[in-house]
C-alpha cells in the first residue's frame, strides 16, 4: 500500500443535479475555496467525451486549490486528464487490473461494505475506502444500508483510511464519534446548500471534533 499523505476530512463527491456547467463548476470552485480536502467528480450517464471534458474543467479548479481529484469509475478518464486516482465499487475493473492501469502513484479509493471485502482490497492494492450508504440516500448510485457498526468493524481491520458515505450531513456528523474515520464523504448537503461557503466550513469544524 501507497502512503499518499492525503486529508481525507471533507470529501466532496459531485452531483450535477439540473445545474448549468457554469453553476456546476461555481459550487466546485466555492467547496475547494472553502476547505474541502479531496474531490471526486462522479458522473454515470454522460458521454466519454463529456466526462473527460467535465473533468478537465474540474481539474483546473482542484489544481488551483491543490486538492487531488479523484475520478469515479473511469481510469481511461483519470488518466486522459492525469487526476491523482481513481474510485471504483463492485461492478468496475478488478482491483489488481486497476492498480496495473494506473500505477503505484496514482490513489485507488474502493468502495466496500464488509471486512472481508475490506482486507481483500487492501491486499490488493487499494489506498482508502468508500463505506456506505450510512444514511438513506437520493443519489443515482444504487446502494444498500450500511451500519455504523460495521463501518467502525472495517476501520478496526485495515490499515488504510476509511470515509463514510450516504446521507451524511452537517447535524449527523457527530454520529460517527468513536469510529476511527478518516473523514466523511458528501454529495448533496454541499452540492445543494444554500450557501456552499458556510456549508464546508461548519461540516469542517464538526469533521475536527470526530478526531
Amino acid at each position: 500500500m501507497v502512503n499518499k499523505n492525503i486529508d481525507y476530512s471533507l470529501y466532496l463527491v459531485t452531483n450535477r443535479y439540473d445545474y448549468s456547467d457554469e453553476q456546476f463548476l461555481n459550487i466546485v470552485f466555492e467547496a475547494c475555496d472553502s476547505g474541502v480536502t479531496l474531490v471526486q467528480l462522479r458522473e454515470k450517464d454522460v458521454t466519454t467525451k463529456r466526462y473527460f471534458d467535465l473533468a478537465v474543467a474540474v481539474k483546473k479548479i482542484t489544481d488551483k486549490f491543490n486538492i487531488p481529484l479523484i475520478i469515479d469509475d473511469r481510469v481511461d478518464i483519470c488518466l486522459a486528464v492525469n487526476a491523482a486516482g481513481v474510485h471504483i465499487g463492485d461492478n468496475e475493473l478488478p482491483i489488481k487490473i486497476v492498480r496495473q492501469l494506473i500505477g503505484k502513484d496514482k490513489i485507488l479509493g474502493v468502495s466496500v461494505k464488509d471486512v472481508q471485502h475490506a482486507k481483500e482490497a487492501e491486499a490488493q492494492g487499494a489506498d482508502y475506502f468508500g463505506v456506505g450508504a450510512i444514511y438513506p440516500t437520493k443519489t443515482k448510485v444504487i446502494t444498500k444500508h450500511t451500519t455504523i457498526a460495521t463501518l467502525k468493524d472495517i476501520v478496526d481491520n485495515v490499515a488504510i483510511p476509511v470515509n463514510a458515505i450516504g446521507g451524511i450531513k452537517e447535524n449527523n456528523i457527530f454520529s460517527f464519534k468513536n469510529t476511527g474515520i478518516s473523514g466523511v464523504c458528501m454529495v448533496s448537503e454541499l452540492m445543494q446548500a444554500e450557501d456552499v461557503r458556510t456549508k464546508v466550513t461548519n461540516c469542517l469544524k464538526n469533521v475536527e471534533q470526530l478526531r
